[in-house]
């Protein structure tokens, strides 16, 4: 227990210090921005590339795999999505409920705690569930809030999936050093030494910067809906990729247990970031990434003694 409690600790340190930083330095929330854009078109994806470049190629090819947490992650969602719609929700909200179910923090908080409770070999199932349930979303969320907003054709709305999708520094950066991998290409030292620096400054800006954005989003009130969003992030998304891959494995033990711990992270940052783009559900989107990060500290840490025991 202490050896766990020891792991994740500096990991909620660093986002108690981002929070505190944020409560007591009086900064707007825009003073993130240049932050944000080293740690998404920078660090992170540097740190994908560091991950996937050098794995060989036979790894790689986990069809099931991929298709197994992908379909876990999008029965969650589906859930909330159509529990929301029970309660006269309507399409947009029940968007924002859905993904705040089963969208986790698996870019800010994923690899560096994965790669730090279970090592290196939780190397590429973190990077390609990250790609695909990235993508899942990228997907869900542009083409229901067209539907339900009646805006552009099929063809138009498509090719604004595909856009998002593609153009994403993080997916990028995963397709990159997938080809990295196939073609057995290795960057000249001075791009390995650099990209090595960027990786290792992803996670304590990430999770400093998810502190600050925390700490300037107060939390005003506690929505009715935290009672089943919360539980269902932090416990039945988990619950549900470990029991999937359960039925449809053998899977290597140690991707199992990335792909439960991926699915135990609280809710993304992204969601309030969707929330607001399309101006729905922005307060209780920030509440519940609030909440679920306060109780994952309680919950991952009863994971990981789950996954390591």
């Amino acid at each position: 227990m202490l050896a766990i409690v020891s792991l994740i600790a500096p990991f909620f340190t660093l986002i108690a210090v981002g929070y505190i930083a944020g409560r007591r330095v009086q900064r707007p929330v825009e003073g993130l921005a240049w932050l944000n854009v080293f740690i998404v078109y920078l660090a992170l994806p540097a740190l994908f590339f560091q991950l996937l470049s050098k794995t060989p190629v036979e790894t790689l090819a986990s069809g099931g795999f991929v298709a197994t947490t992908t379909a876990s992650t999008f029965l969650v969602v589906a859930l909330l999505f159509g529990l929301a719609l029970l309660r006269r929700a309507g399409l947009e909200q029940a968007t924002i409920q859905g993904l705040a179910g089963g969208y986790g923090n698996i870019g800010y908080m994923g690899p560096g705690l994965a790669l730090a409770a279970l090592g290196p070999g939780a190397a590429v199932p973190v990077a390609l569930v990250f790609c695909f349930d990235n993508a899942l979303h990228f997907i869900l969320t542009p083409t229901v809030m067209a539907i339900s907003r009646r805006e552009g054709t099929a063809g138009t709305v498509a090719l604004g999936v595909v856009r998002q999708i593609f153009g994403h520094p993080f997916i990028l950066a995963t397709l990159v050093g997938l080809g990295a991998a196939v073609f057995h290409l290795s960057p000249p030292a001075f791009l390995d030494r650099t990209l090595q620096l960027l990786a290792g400054a992803a996670a304590p800006c990430a999770l400093f910067a998810m502190g600050v954005t925390l700490a300037l989003r107060p939390l005003k009130r506690v929505p009715l809906e935290m009672a089943w969003i919360v539980p269902a992030k932090l416990v039945l998304h988990p619950l549900v990729v470990w029991g999937a891959l359960s039925l449809t494995g053998p899977h290597d033990p140690v991707w199992v247990s990335a792909a439960v711990l991926l699915a135990s992270l609280p809710t993304a940052t992204n969601v309030f970031v969707l929330a607001q783009q399309y101006g729905v559900w922005t307060e209780r989107a920030s509440a519940c990434i609030l909440v679920s990060t306060v109780a994952s500290v309680v919950t991952i840490t009863l994971w990981l003694l789950v996954l390591t025991g």
